[in-house]
């Protein structure tokens, strides 16, 4: 095990991304507006509140979502000399810490089209965790850190568009 802090996963973008999902919800909500007040002299345009509705409650969604994906993984010293320790960053600033003995797999799935990878880590009973891409660490860290974890990458499952394989 480490004795210092080893970063372990470490996601290029690390915000919230506020702005652009409000600038998004705003050019949504316009143009379905607009759209609404065109139609709404001929027939019935209840289907752009529906729309709206279903929309917001998708960004909602993805919203969700995305606070619980990773942003860190840090191998930490215990307390007092004791074991090492992995501790966990999400989106929403969560920090969570388990014993490394816990992980059941990490995966690693590189990007056939930028130099980033995104980690997909299963610890036992608990769901899988998502991690926002980042740059691809070494697999020998993790070996090395979670013993007892089946470590793995694969290169994405899609190609590069108009590129023949």
């Amino acid at each position: 095990m480490a004795a210092s802090e080893d970063l372990l996963w470490d996601a290029d973008d690390k915000g919230m991304q506020m702005v652009p999902r409000f600038r998004r919800i705003g050019v949504t909500a316009g143009c379905l507006g607009f759209l609404g007040l065109l139609l709404w002299t001929d027939s019935d345009a209840t289907w752009v509140l529906y729309a709206g509705a279903l929309y917001l409650l998708g960004e909602i969604t993805y919203w969700a979502w995305d606070r619980r994906r990773l942003v860190e993984a840090r191998i930490v010293p215990g307390e007092a000399d004791g074991p090492a320790r992995l501790r966990l960053r999400r989106v929403s600033g969560q920090t969570t810490e388990h014993a490394p003995h816990r992980v059941a797999r990490v995966l690693l799935i590189h990007d056939n089209v930028h130099d980033l990878a995104k980690l997909r880590l299963s610890l036992h009973g608990r769901p899988l965790l998502f991690g926002r891409p980042g740059r691809p660490p070494a697999l020998t860290t993790w070996r090395h850190t979670c013993p007892k974890a089946e470590v793995s990458d694969r290169a994405a499952r899609w190609g590069m568009p108009g590129v023949p394989d």
